[in-house]
């Protein structure tokens, strides 16, 4: 695992919709300026996994985990968990108090994992993202 580069734009979009199983857009913004808060992990068969994460430029004390993927045969394997822990603990050291993250109702899984690390679960939200754009909140205090 490592921090992540712009240059990992294309290997992240790239698997997007495949992992998701959906579209599942990410601007190259994300990586081109905040990869420092970003993280890749690889193994013998490549992408295994990545965290594109940011802190809040209005709220010194919130980060936020935009967007989380795990190839689908390293699922349950701990790396989701360690992508996490190494974000938080990047916060903590940046003096950030609480992590941040959204997801759509239709991601059970996701709901059930950001449970099991210990954020706090709000939602769904009517409406979050715009009309019908519904999303679970989910916050985590460091």
């Amino acid at each position: 695992m490592r921090t992540a580069t712009p240059d990992d734009y294309d290997d992240i979009a790239a698997v997007l919709d495949l992992w998701w199983g959906r579209s599942m857009p990410l601007p190259r913004i994300f990586l081109d300026y905040f990869y420092e808060t970003s993280f890749v992990a690889h193994d013998e068969s490549g992408l295994a996994g990545f965290l594109v994460g940011l802190y809040s430029p209005s709220d010194g004390e919130q980060a936020y985990i935009h967007l989380v993927g795990v190839r689908p045969d390293r699922r349950g394997s701990g790396l989701g968990r360690d992508l996490y822990e190494r974000f938080f603990t990047l916060a903590r050291q940046s003096g950030r108090m609480r992590v941040a993250a959204i997801t759509s109702p239709i991601n059970v899984g996701s709901v059930a994992f950001h449970r099991r690390m210990g954020f706090t679960v709000s939602g769904p939200v009517a409406d979050y993202n715009g009309p019908g754009q519904d999303r679970f909140a989910f916050v985590r205090n460091l």
